[in-house]
């Protein structure tokens, strides 16, 4: 969770409050995406039926179930508010398919992984390396790093695992 906000104050006698906004608050805001308030350690979602801008650093919002100056008193007023920023590490994630057609480096030697054998057992990435392919394990330990940026996988094999 990132911290983008605090409710500082009530606004109107609907429910509505004002919020003080952090530099943090994402620009493309929707109201279909929760607020989190933490209430005793919960990360509890808010749904904005109205959120205005007011500003760069300020907002008003109506939230879902919060109808009452009571209610948004007792739980709102003076807490931060908090976005989901678990989706931003998404794009770390990729299939082994996706590597085919990568230019492979192993020491001084480079090739092309061509294809990805998917198997519960012993999954396998086939490079062909000159004019002969060859198998090796497609485990984490083997993979010095990816660049896929450039279309660049480095392996670092122990030795006589690939014969030449």
């Amino acid at each position: 969770m990132l911290a983008v906000g605090r409710i500082g104050r009530l606004f109107g006698t609907d429910g509505g409050v004002m919020i003080s906004l952090y530099t943090t608050f994402p620009d493309d805001f929707k109201n279909e995406e929760p607020l989190f308030v933490d209430i005793d350690g919960l990360a509890v979602p808010l749904f904005c039926a109205s959120f205005e801008r007011r500003g760069q650093s300020g907002a008003i919002a109506h939230f879902d179930d919060i109808n009452s100056e009571r209610r948004a008193e007792e739980y709102l007023v003076g807490r931060e508010i908090f976005v989901d920023d678990s989706n931003e590490d998404d794009s770390d994630e990729f299939f082994m398919e996706d590597l085919i057609g990568f230019e492979v480096r192993i020491g001084k030697l480079r090739g092309e992984l061509t294809d990805y054998y998917d198997s519960e057992a012993n999954p396998l990435f086939e490079i062909r390396i000159g004019d002969k392919e060859h198998l090796i394990p497609a485990a984490e330990e083997f993979i010095a790093g990816i660049d896929f940026d450039r279309h660049t996988i480095r392996f670092v094999l122990p030795d006589g695992l690939l014969e030449l």
